[in-house]
């Protein structure tokens, strides 16, 4: 007979809202899987469409801060963060968005792939995802 694992769905109104069939992010065997978080604002009106920030840099700022506010929601925050996956569309963009990541992590080191891919989702200039260590229940 097969358990049912133990997961909690994960969903904050202070992050950009699920434009698909997923949740923000899933907790789960004492980890916190966000889905990728692109570079959107926070919406003006409650429902309304979020528009992307302006330029790599803001995008990454704003993806970041979706993910602080998911891994908040979830018991977690980005020094509990042990992966991170960033999709850019264009390698030239690594420097831009390094340094924001840099200023975003500090000290903390998590492992990280870089994947270039050939666009992204709304035109996007980057897309984050993580997985942290959740804070035990």
């Amino acid at each position: 007979m097969n358990k049912e694992p133990d997961m909690d769905f994960i969903n904050t109104p202070d992050a950009t809202p699920p434009a698909g069939h997923y949740s923000q992010a899933v907790r789960a065997n004492g980890f916190v899987f966000v889905s990728g978080q692109l570079g959107f604002l926070p919406a003006a009106q409650p429902g309304a469409r979020p528009a992307l920030a302006t330029g790599a840099t803001a995008q990454t700022e704003a993806a970041l801060r979706s993910i602080g506010a998911i891994l908040h929601a979830a018991g977690a925050s980005l020094d509990s963060v042990v992966s991170v996956t960033v999709y850019i569309p264009d390698i030239g963009l690594w420097d831009e968005v390094n340094r924001v990541y840099e200023r975003a992590f500090g000290n903390h080191r998590p492992a990280r792939a870089v994947v270039p891919t050939r666009e992204l989702h709304f035109g996007a200039q980057v897309e984050i995802s993580v997985v942290a260590v959740a804070a035990p229940a």
